[in-house]
């Protein structure tokens, strides 16, 4: 009776898939470990935050590349969640307008900081608002790798000495500020 050899190709497989999730579990718990946790602020009243923002600075994004003249409208929805319009000015402050819709939900009501937004369902990013002064003039919103940041106001420009503290308050907490880039925005604007 002759030796039928056996596939070793399944064993072989499963191990290769077993491996490369093994790398990706360990992946995922090193970036969590790079970084502290985010906080976050301790509350956002979320019909206060509504309304027109203007972007101040970023961390670079592929999907604002060459963008000026930035500002994103927040809209609360009948369903809690919030319509997202998102405008940036090509190359230009007076540049080819372009915009992105999309929807967010609050993921934390304990302090409604932590939203999740989506312009491609069914991808989704954090939104994290990490720091609002008490009238709702200026935000600081990043997430949790630290690879997106906004500082953001409700008129074009921010006052220096402000802007100055929200960088240093966004270094502190691990985000790359050395990359900022500063959103050029006109000197006058209707909201």
């Amino acid at each position: 009776m002759a030796h039928q050899p056996t596939s070793r190709r399944p064993i072989i497989l499963g191990a290769a898939v077993a491996t490369v999730a093994t790398g990706v579990a360990a992946y995922a718990y090193m970036r969590r470990q790079l970084y502290a946790p985010l906080p976050v602020s301790p509350h956002v009243d979320v019909h206060r935050y509504m309304g027109l923002w203007y972007e101040i600075a970023r961390l670079p994004t592929r999907f604002e590349k060459g963008c000026e003249h930035v500002t994103a409208r927040y809209r609360l929805l009948p369903n809690g969640k919030v319509s997202v319009l998102n405008t940036c000015h090509k190359d230009d402050l007076n540049g080819p307008l372009e915009t992105a819709q999309g929807t967010a939900r609050v993921v934390d009501t304990a302090t409604n900081a932590k939203l999740r937004v989506s312009f491609f369902w069914p991808f989704e990013g954090d939104y994290w608002i990490l720091h609002h002064d008490p009238e709702y003039r200026y935000a600081l919103v990043g997430e949790p790798s630290r690879k997106n940041l906004w500082l953001l106001c409700r008129t074009p420009h921010l006052e220096r000495p402000v802007r100055d503290r929200l960088v240093g308050l966004a270094h502190s907490l691990g985000f790359p500020t050395e990359n900022l880039i500063f959103t050029p925005q006109p000197v006058a604007d209707k909201p």
